[in-house]
């Protein structure tokens, strides 16, 4: 660990900066590929310290004490306006709705449950239906346009709209990749860290890794891991909707993610190999 990283805060460990290098390796990767510069990421980070510290402020109220942005900067950053609530653009969080309705429900789904393949129009089990069940006033032809360059859904051999995955899973489209990096990692990252700084009810957040396996072992889990996966959102999904159907729109409301993830890479020769 580089002496100048870990003295920076002495309170910092060698453990912590370890910690933080390999977390943050990858998002520096995304946006060195997105041509994100250093200063423009200094500006966030500033504003991420003064956020987080007007949560649980410093004893003394002190935040540029306790965060060491300077106390110019925490008052401008402070007379920000406050980010959106968490969560997906309405694009997006339209998407996701349309297809846990297509999943879930009749006359969308087949004898088995699963999500038929829909004519684009001409009666209420139609594409054009299920859009209007969900959102009258969204137009169902440029919606599917949409989804088509994105790649949520194509068209059969039957010119029926069929979903590619069982989930909203734009295969191109860098706004809404984008949108699901920021709610996936962003809610997992919390978890961790809750969980790390002692929650009394700890999130659910486990993992199972292995080093030394064949590639083909590698490849044969990645597909099982794809399958149970989906099966457990399936399962989550299918109990959320019904229950937000039932559910009094005057209720506390509460939000939730479950997700899943599968990661694999190859390690330098052992040696002596």
């Amino acid at each position: 660990m580089d002496q100048k990283l870990s003295s920076l805060d002495q309170s910092t460990s060698v453990a912590l900066g370890a910690v933080l290098l390999r977390v943050l390796r990858p998002v520096v990767r995304l946006m060195l590929a997105r041509g994100v510069k250093l200063a423009f990421v200094v500006e966030l980070l500033k504003r991420a310290y003064v956020e987080e510290a007007q949560v649980i402020p410093a004893e003394d109220g002190d935040v540029s004490r306790l965060t060491g942005v300077s106390r110019t900067d925490v008052k401008r950053l402070s007379a920000l306006p406050p980010d959106d609530a968490p969560g997906l653009p309405p694009a997006v969080s339209l998407g996701a709705r349309l297809v846990s309705v297509w999943m879930t429900r009749s006359p969308w789904i087949d004898a088995e449950g699963a999500a038929r393949p829909l004519f684009r129009g001409g009666d209420d089990a139609s594409f054009a239906g299920l859009v209007a069940s969900v959102s009258p006033e969204t137009d169902a032809g440029p919606l599917l346009d949409h989804w088509l360059r994105l790649g949520v859904v194509r068209i059969d051999e039957c010119a029926r709209v069929a979903l590619n995955q069982p989930a909203f899973v734009p295969h191109a489209g860098i706004d809404e990749k984008l949108a699901y990096l920021a709610l996936n990692v962003g809610d997992h990252a919390a978890a961790a860290v809750d969980n790390t700084l002692g929650r009394a009810d700890p999130w659910f957040e486990r993992s199972v890794h292995y080093r030394g396996v064949s590639p083909a072992l590698v490849a044969r889990l990645r597909r099982q891991a794809s399958e149970l996966g989906t099966q457990s959102l399936q399962i989550l999904n299918a109990e959320a909707q019904r229950a937000a159907e039932a559910a009094d729109d005057g209720a506390t409301r509460s939000r939730f993610t479950f997700g899943v993830y599968f990661h694999a890479e190859d390690l330098p020769p052992r040696s002596g190999d």
